[in-house]
């Protein structure tokens, strides 16, 4: 017999700060191209542009 799969969840769960989540795109994509994850996140903190006004979703 196989044992199902049982997703756990924890209630304590911290919720995911912008800060963490930019770091984890610009960590993402410094391993896909092979560029500094320092200038990446940088970049995707400077809210000039043309989608600046946009937001995440939650």
């Amino acid at each position: 017999m196989t044992k199902s799969l049982q997703v756990k969840t924890d209630a304590r769960r911290r919720p995911v700060t912008a800060k963490a989540l930019l770091r984890a795109i610009a960590s993402s994509t410094a391993i896909e191209t092979g560029q500094n994850i320092q200038q990446l996140g940088k970049k995707l903190t400077q809210l000039s542009g043309k989608f600046a006004s946009l937001k995440l979703a939650r």
